[in-house]
């Protein structure tokens, strides 16, 4: 098999499966689109666009036109557009073009091509791309209509967390934003799962993800009293905790190879996002969480390497 037709067997490949991951989130999308009107959409075709223009910018800096252009330009292998449409679910509807540019070069330029392309990456490309513009535009992210929350949960979570002396109870009574939320939840879970069924993912990372933050929740509780940091299924349902756990903390190239550190590594996000979400100065913890747990992906992948060698050594 010559370098051409080896490299045109793995984008196919990968193009298949990155398709299937994007298929599986439409649902949860259609949801958010439903409840927060055509905005969605607007983020994602701008997002869309600006991140395949990004792709091939890079590509033909990187090989030349000639040479990109036989490779398609690598958008064949469909993580341009997965990476556009989880960041479209972050951020509120019709976010300036501008805004959704800086996005788009961070993510696909920054992330993916400074670190040699797809598969050498550290950071999770659609993470960076959220990160940079939350921190660089905040007041442009935080207006979501209805007092509202989408995949990151801001105001939601901040209205929750700055409730005053009101119980879980009456803060809830009377509030609607939190059913289009489980809605979408429930649809993100239900494309995880298909994709599970399908063996396109493993539930470990997932389940691990929703049973820490569940479990850490549980604990914090403390029935729903003024004090209370949220029940397992505000947390669940809220801040597109589910959907970052079945779409996000499984990107294969960012998580560890081995399962009993994917295990540790889901921990920790579940960990981080709890933490950052109930205790930091953005109620935002999905990203961050994110993106610390993927600097120990590093660590965890020599770890199983020398394992692996030491295990060929004893053999030998």
């Amino acid at each position: 098999m010559n370098e051409r037709t080896k490299n045109h067997w793995i984008t196919n490949r990968t193009g298949s499966v990155m398709n299937a991951v994007t298929l599986a989130m439409l649902p949860g999308v259609i949801a958010m689109a439903a409840a927060y009107g055509v905005g969605i959409f607007w983020n994602l075709a701008w997002l869309a666009l600006l991140s395949c223009a990004v792709e091939v910018g890079c590509t033909t800096m990187r090989y030349g036109f000639a040479a990109a252009r036989q490779r398609q330009f690598d958008l064949g292998d469909g993580t341009t557009v997965l990476a556009a449409v989880i960041m479209s679910i972050c951020l509120p509807p019709f976010v300036s073009p501008a805004i959704l540019a800086v996005a788009a070069l961070a993510a696909i330029g920054l992330a993916k091509h400074a670190y040699g392309g797809l598969g050498q990456n550290i950071f999770n490309p659609a993470m960076v791309g959220y990160a940079v513009i939350l921190l660089s535009f905040p007041l442009a992210l935080a207006s979501w209509p209805g007092a509202t929350d989408g995949l990151t949960g801001a105001t939601l979570l901040s209205e929750f967390r700055y409730r005053g002396n009101l119980t879980a109870n009456e803060f809830f009574t009377g509030r609607l934003a939190n059913n289009a939320q489980t809605l979408a939840a429930g649809l993100f879970a239900l494309g995880g799962a298909w994709l599970i069924y399908q063996r396109i993912m493993h539930w470990r990372i997932p389940l691990t993800v929703l049973v820490t933050v569940g479990v850490l929740a549980g604990i914090l509780h403390d029935g729903g009293s003024s004090a209370s940091l949220g029940s397992p299924w505000f947390h669940w349902t809220t801040g597109g905790t589910v959907a970052a756990a079945f779409f996000v903390a499984t990107d294969p190239v960012t998580h560890p190879a081995r399962p009993q550190h994917q295990v540790l590594f889901a921990i920790l996000i579940g960990c981080l996002l709890f933490l950052l979400r109930t205790q930091g100065n953005l109620p935002d913890g999905i990203a961050f969480a994110v993106l610390l747990a993927n600097c120990t992906t590093p660590l965890f992948n020599r770890l199983h390497r020398q394992q692996l060698a030491l295990g060929d050594s004893k053999r030998a």
